[in-house]
């Protein structure tokens, strides 16, 4: 699972997570372009990464900016000839429970985390697509998959990126192009008051890290989530139980009700390999009935 002389973009690496990433990467043997809104802590970063042995440039955008994102892959492109690796980590809290979350604060999350990795990906898709080679991560969170009181924005923007991985690593497939969603946990600015500092010392972002290398290696997946912290790795999916033919009339609604236990049985649920697959599990079912009752011949 080398990364040895690919050249990766990483967000939001001026500090905390993606800082760690930085290195970690340039210690497997990519060569780095740390990317943060903050010029000065893009510069301290990859001057240390350098001081360090490794490869690395600084290049500061902020990643909603199409122009500034534009300009940092012309420079990535002009310096190494290619981009092999993005990695989307950078992020905003703007925490508050819905009903005192103004949609300002909505917006804006949903800007720099989901926007943010579009305007990103959408900057190497076509490099990617050409050289025929590509690992996109996208930084997706537990408050996204699960939910989490007080980040009704953070959450649908983190939701969201698991869809637009969902798509993306189907119409990358053909073209070499993998991508990821990678789940943190770790102690950063964003975590900064939430947790004990013993968890927080615990939640180390440098734990987090090596789990890029089985997304963004030679052999990695398409469309998987890692969930990590503290040392600890997991998978999460979307899936889909078997479900329940219940058919139409007039008590149909009724009868989805008396049948939700059934309907949610989660013994033979599956990871649907895309989207279709709910309609073509439905068709089926529907068929079988008509089948069974003497429609179909």
């Amino acid at each position: 699972m080398s990364v040895n002389g690919k050249i990766a973009i990483i967000t939001g690496a001026g500090g905390g997570l993606g800082r760690a990433h930085a290195f970690f990467l340039a210690r497997q043997g990519a060569r780095v372009v740390v990317n943060d809104l903050s010029h000065e802590a893009a510069d301290r970063v990859a001057a240390e990464i350098v001081a360090a042995g490794y490869e690395a440039i600084a290049i500061a955008a902020s990643v909603t900016d199409e122009a500034a994102i534009a300009e940092l892959t012309a420079r990535t492109m002009q310096r190494w000839g290619r981009v092999d690796i993005l990695v989307n980590n950078a992020g905003i809290l703007r925490d508050k429970s819905f009903a005192k979350m103004s949609l300002d604060d909505f917006r804006l999350v949903v800007d720099v985390h989901l926007m943010g990795a579009v305007i990103c990906t959408k900057a190497v898709w076509d490099i990617m697509r050409e050289q025929r080679y590509g690992r996109v991560v996208m930084t997706t969170s537990s408050s996204g998959l699960y939910g989490n009181f007080g980040q009704a924005n953070y959450g649908a923007a983190k939701m969201a990126l698991v869809g637009l991985m969902q798509t993306l690593a189907i119409e990358g497939d053909k073209y070499g192009i993998r991508v990821n969603c990678l789940a943190p946990t770790a102690a950063t600015q964003m975590t900064d008051g939430l947790l004990s500092e013993g968890h927080l010392n615990l939640l180390d972002p440098a734990l987090v890290s090596p789990g890029l290398l089985a997304l963004v290696g030679e052999g990695a997946p398409t469309r998987a989530i890692l969930c990590a912290g503290a040392g600890h790795f997991a998978r999460a999916g979307v899936v889909l139980t078997q479900g329940l033919y219940i058919g139409g009339g007039e008590d149909a609604g009724e009868r989805v009700v008396q049948e939700w236990d059934a309907i949610s049985e989660r013994d033979r649920e599956v990871v649907p390999d895309y989207g279709f697959t709910q309609a073509e599990r439905e068709l089926a079912s529907a068929e079988t009935a008509a089948t069974a009752a003497g429609m179909y011949r």
